[in-house]
């Protein structure tokens, strides 16, 4: 698949957090790839996802330390830290889809996306990979 671009191994788990490090996570699997779109929020936001199942990922914050945002047809919440405004992860709050949850894997290490690969997603239009 072009654009893909996974060649490098991944240590696991994969981790990361926001700036101040008040919110972090733990992503014990490896994504298939990392996603980045260009929906309205996502480009808003600069992000770049790691998907995965809520099982795999622990978030680490104190009770309050993130601020939720759900939009549209309310379907995730993303959630950024309250501190410093990163934002570090979306879980579904669908019911149809209640194990669905993403990583920003731009508050992981240098090097983490690369070694992931790198697919576009167009969120704002046609809903497929565009690589």
């Amino acid at each position: 698949m072009a654009g893909q671009g996974a060649s490098q191994d991944v240590a696991l788990p994969i981790t990361g957090s926001c700036h101040c490090g008040a919110v972090s996570y733990q992503m014990k699997t490896r994504p298939r790839y990392a996603v980045d779109c260009n929906c309205s929020i996502c480009r808003r936001l600069g992000t770049v996802w790691g998907h995965g199942d809520a099982a795999d990922i622990d978030i680490s914050c104190a009770p309050g330390a993130t601020l939720s945002y759900a939009w549209g047809d309310r379907q995730l919440a993303f959630h950024s830290c309250r501190t410093c405004g990163c934002t570090t992860h979306w879980q579904s709050i669908s019911e149809k889809a209640p194990g669905r949850m993403a990583v920003n894997l731009r508050l992981a290490p240098p090097g983490t996306i690369e070694a992931v690969g790198l697919r576009h997603f167009d969120g704002a239009e046609t809903w497929t990979f565009v690589d």
